[in-house]
């Protein structure tokens, strides 16, 4: 197998989960080298907390500040244009270290799943200092400008939609493919309910409801936490709290009842087994999430959409009828006896994210990366 050198940006997870499924689907496919690296990580201190912190501080503080660029950049091209400059320029002063990377392992191919490397590396082709293929892997459910070069070699997206919006920009079709959003190969493989139950320490019988409440602001949190333990809810209640230490903190005066089982976690490392358990998920709109829970077929509540990409998430999947979206934390309680009370509605909820979801994403690009260098050996 070739050299393939994976890159991301360790700016929210979702990016670098999708970096390493396609480093798990290339190792499957036939074992080799591959490297997984997250590009901030060979950037200047300053350029590294600048970068991610003025992300996370927006989306977190500002959410609304961020959508609005997020938006305008997206759809202004003059805009975008000065928003690319500058920050081309920022990038060019503290970005230097991904060339000593490339030296270092030579890769024969180059695959993004974030757009910092991938705008680095399209520089590096326009000054003919890079002449390997770059892919480029989308990890939303559509496409901002700022994914949008002509000098990419090919791009892998979750949809046909992204695939359209892609083509309005100028990229040509063929460059194209709709593989769906790399998620970990093991969610292509079989996973019963009832054993994922049994391996989790969950009642085999009943109602489970899942959280996932890492990247949701705490005090949302908190009131749908409430809400479901004040209402008529019967179930096992798991909240996953991820590596938010504050939110596992707040949550501690919460206790079980006659009728909710409340467990709250920490990390952990099953959330295939969690999501395949539940009757019912919980979650923000990240790419790779909504991927992995449409995977198993798990109807989905969205809720705290970060405003532009999370949105176009929730979108796709209410389109796709996997699932709702919610504008209010507080309407959370309600809508979830809803639909836990209308098992047609769930039943038709699954049948429809069966349908949609592609578990086989990151398998697919692997294959079809490795076919497009082996074709290229023999022109």
């Amino acid at each position: 197998m070739p050299r393939v050198l994976i890159l991301h940006a360790s700016v929210g997870t979702g990016h670098k989960r999708a970096a390493e499924a396609l480093a798990a689907a290339f190792s499957r496919r036939q074992p080799g080298e591959v490297r997984v690296e997250d590009v901030l990580d060979h950037t200047s201190r300053l350029f590294r907390l600048a970068y991610a912190r003025s992300y996370l501080e927006l989306t977190d503080r500002a959410p609304l500040v961020w959508g609005y660029f997020y938006t305008q950049t997206n759809a202004d091209p003059n805009l975008a244009e000065i928003t690319n400059n500058i920050r081309k320029l920022v990038e060019s002063i503290g970005t230097n270290g991904l060339k000593e990377v490339l030296r270092a392992f030579q890769p024969e191919v180059i695959i993004c799943t974030h757009f910092l490397p991938m705008e680095l590396l399209v520089g590096y082709k326009r000054s003919a200092r890079l002449v390997e293929p770059i892919y480029c892997v989308i990890t939303d459910y559509a496409a901002h400008t700022f994914w949008t070069y002509t000098e990419i070699d090919g791009y892998f997206v979750g949809d046909e939609q992204t695939r359209a919006q892609l083509i309005e920009r100028g990229i040509s079709p063929q460059q194209i493919v709709v593989s769906g959003i790399p998620i970990d190969p093991q969610f292509a493989q079989p996973n019963d309910c009832r054993m994922a139950r049994m391996r989790r320490d969950l009642p085999l019988d009943g109602t489970v409801v899942t959280l996932f409440g890492g990247g949701v602001d705490d005090d949302h949190v908190r009131q749908i936490v409430s809400g479901l333990m004040q209402s008529d809810l019967k179930a096992t209640l798991v909240v996953v709290a991820g590596r938010n230490t504050t939110l596992v903190e707040s949550l501690s005066d919460f206790i079980s009842t006659p009728s909710v089982d409340l467990r709250v976690l920490g990390f952990i490392d099953y959330v295939d087994d969690l999501i395949t358990a539940s009757d019912l998920v919980i979650t923000k709109a990240g790419g790779l999430i909504v991927s992995e829970v449409m995977a198993r077929g798990t109807p989905m509540v969205i809720i705290d959409p970060i405003p532009g990409h999370e949105e176009w998430n929730a979108d796709y999947v209410v389109s796709t009828g996997s699932g709702i979206q919610l504008r209010m934390c507080e309407s959370t309680p309600r809508a979830v006896l809803n639909l836990l009370n209308h098992p047609t509605m769930l039943l038709e909820m699954r049948q429809c994210a069966q349908a949609a979801a592609r578990p086989h994403a990151a398998l697919e690009i692997a294959e079809k990366v490795i076919a497009d260098l082996e074709q290229h050996r023999y022109d």
